[in-house]
């Protein structure tokens, strides 16, 4: 059972997804394989430096957010720390008491090196840690679905976080509570990704295709929040009178049961709160003093 009193939690990076997968979210689709071999033959190239730089993972974002769960006894970056993109990190993260797991480079190791490594230190610090409450596991690969699962089994609560668009949906599904790091306090999100030469631009019709696409995406998004917060009400009434009011603070937590990747912030919403007022056409929202209560609108019920 998860200590509420005294949560202790431990927090498992697998850096190179991290910052890959942040290195496409803000330079566009796989262009980390794209740049890969700059990178890796001048990575003091002002062009690449520049990219580099306009991708750097906010690590004390990742640490915060992590310690808003509790007492942090352990963390731990799985990363081939020789390499220069890494290296820019080591003095970040060893200022925030994180320890760095040597990794090989993947010509000489196992591909999922990182995820075989990390997942084995995981179970092993659960079994010689019992008061370990949380585990955060930052990366986006469904290969960590199965950690987890036996996270859960064991007892912990486990935290997600990886980069939207990156992420699967079944890690994010195994997870008792996911984040986007894309929504983590702290860090900025990025700008539209510029094409690196003339050649590469889109014509007109394919970037007007490009934003539409996206436009549905969002689309997609809100309607599947609504859903969720449609769901989320009528199992609140079925265990209770079907027009009694329930609290905000529960529905949401029922919400992020169902879909633990679920996030207002993620859908451009300061606050539950407001989420909940965008759809006054689905649910009513009453406010009194600290508490807010809310219930399906008889239309929908």
């Amino acid at each position: 059972m998860v200590d509420i009193v005294n949560p202790r939690v431990a927090v498992y990076l697998d850096f190179d997804n991290i910052v890959i997968s942040w290195y496409d979210r803000v330079h566009g689709r796989n262009a980390y394989g794209k740049d890969r071999q700059r990178i890796t033959d001048d990575p003091n190239d002002t062009e690449v430096a520049e990219r580099l730089k306009q991708a750097m993972i906010e690590v004390g974002a990742i640490i915060d957010y992590a310690s808003s769960f509790g007492t942090l006894v352990l963390t731990r970056a799985y990363a081939d720390w020789s390499s220069p993109v890494n290296a820019e990190y080591r003095t970040q993260l060893v200022a925030r008491a994180v320890d760095l797991v040597q990794l090989f480079p993947a010509a000489a190791y196992a591909k999922n090196g990182a995820d075989i490594r990390l997942a084995v230190d995981a179970v092993e610090d659960m079994f010689r840690l019992p008061d370990l409450t949380h585990v955060v596991i930052v990366a986006g690969d469904s290969d960590y679905v199965p950690l987890a699962q036996r996270c859960k089994r064991l007892g912990r609560y486990v935290i997600g976080v990886g980069v939207a668009g990156s992420t699967a949906k079944s890690l994010a599904a195994a997870c008792d509570e996911f984040e986007s790091y894309d929504s983590l306090p702290g860090v900025a999100r990025p700008a539209k990704p510029e094409a690196s030469s003339a050649k590469e631009k889109p014509s007109a019709k394919s970037a007007a295709a490009t934003r539409k696409a996206k436009a549905a995406a969002k689309v997609d998004d809100q309607g599947e929040a609504t859903r969720l917060l449609e769901r989320a009400l009528r199992l609140g009434h079925d265990k209770a009178d079907a027009d009694e009011w329930l609290h905000s603070s529960a529905v949401k937590t029922q919400m992020r049961r169902m879909d633990p990747s679920f996030s207002e912030k993620a859908l451009g919403y300061r606050s539950f709160s407001e989420f909940l007022k965008s759809r006054d056409d689905l649910a009513e929202l009453e406010e009194t003093g600290h508490e807010r209560l809310i219930r399906l609108r008889e239309s929908s019920s």
